[in-house]
């Protein structure tokens, strides 16, 4: 499989996840999971503001792509039990077909696999087909914003607090370019967790601009669930299509 090209961005984490967790909690462990992916999407309104900074995240307007297709490497992991798992599947996007998928590949935990890894996929239709991601809008109407400065890698520094507990909305910080407010990566925590069992869920989604279009190219996500202890969960993208742009030649 292609290798993302290096980034700013150079943390990544696993996926732990404990064989013995019950049955009532093993659905909440994907559905968090998604949550978090969502919670970090980009989509903004133009609003007032108190730096120049915050007025350029807040006044641009950067839908996600119409279209894409892209493989994606999902994978999980156990250092506690040993175990493992990932998924190689074909993501596409587009008006008239919405959100599909194919597997590949795959290999490691069954359990994991179909307790987990698929149903992270099946939930993404289901909201890609709701239109959820759109409540994730970094506006004045969803976030108070804190103008931190320039970080050591030259990028901005916002500091986000949601207005309301959603578990799409993120508490935490964007990193942005300063000369435009292009966002690069947003980190945080759910403002909501998805339930009594789940603690803290914890996120880092990566950005890049490719042909134009801002897409997202890695997902991380750590979660602390009640018995099943400390959960994460990576992905990444590896685009084809983009807009229907040929934009590279990815290989499972």
């Amino acid at each position: 499989m292609t290798r993302l090209p290096a980034s700013r961005d150079k943390s990544l984490r696993n996926l732990l996840y404990h064989r013995t967790t019950s049955l009532k909690i093993r659905p909440l462990i994907a559905l968090l999971l998604l949550a978090s992916a969502f919670a970090a999407m980009p989509h903004a309104q133009p609003a007032q503001s108190s730096s120049v900074h915050i007025e350029r995240v807040v006044a641009r307007n950067d839908p996600p792509p119409f279209q894409y297709r892209a493989l994606r490497r999902l994978e999980a992991q156990s250092d506690k039990l040993g175990n493992s798992a990932w998924l190689e599947v074909w993501t596409e996007v587009d008006p008239a077909g919405g959100f599909r998928y194919q597997t590949i590949a795959e290999g490691g935990s069954g359990f994991v696999r179909g307790k987990v890894l698929k149903p992270w996929l099946e939930n993404e239709k289901k909201m890609w087909t709701a239109g959820d991601p759109e409540r994730a809008a970094f506006t004045h109407e969803n976030y108070t914003f804190d103008d931190r400065g320039l970080t050591p890698d030259g990028l901005v520094k916002l500091a986000v607090k949601s207005r309301r507990k959603d578990l799409l909305l993120v508490d935490g910080s964007i990193f942005v370019n300063p000369h435009d407010g292009d966002l690069v990566r947003v980190e945080g925590r759910l403002s909501k967790t998805p339930s009594f069992w789940t603690r803290r869920v914890e996120v880092v989604r990566h950005y890049r601009r490719i042909q134009g279009v801002r897409v997202a190219v890695a997902i991380e996500s750590v979660a602390s669930v009640l018995i099943a202890g400390r959960s994460t969960f990576k992905m990444t993208y590896n685009y084809e299509t983009i807009n229907g742009q040929s934009v590279g030649s990815p290989q499972p």
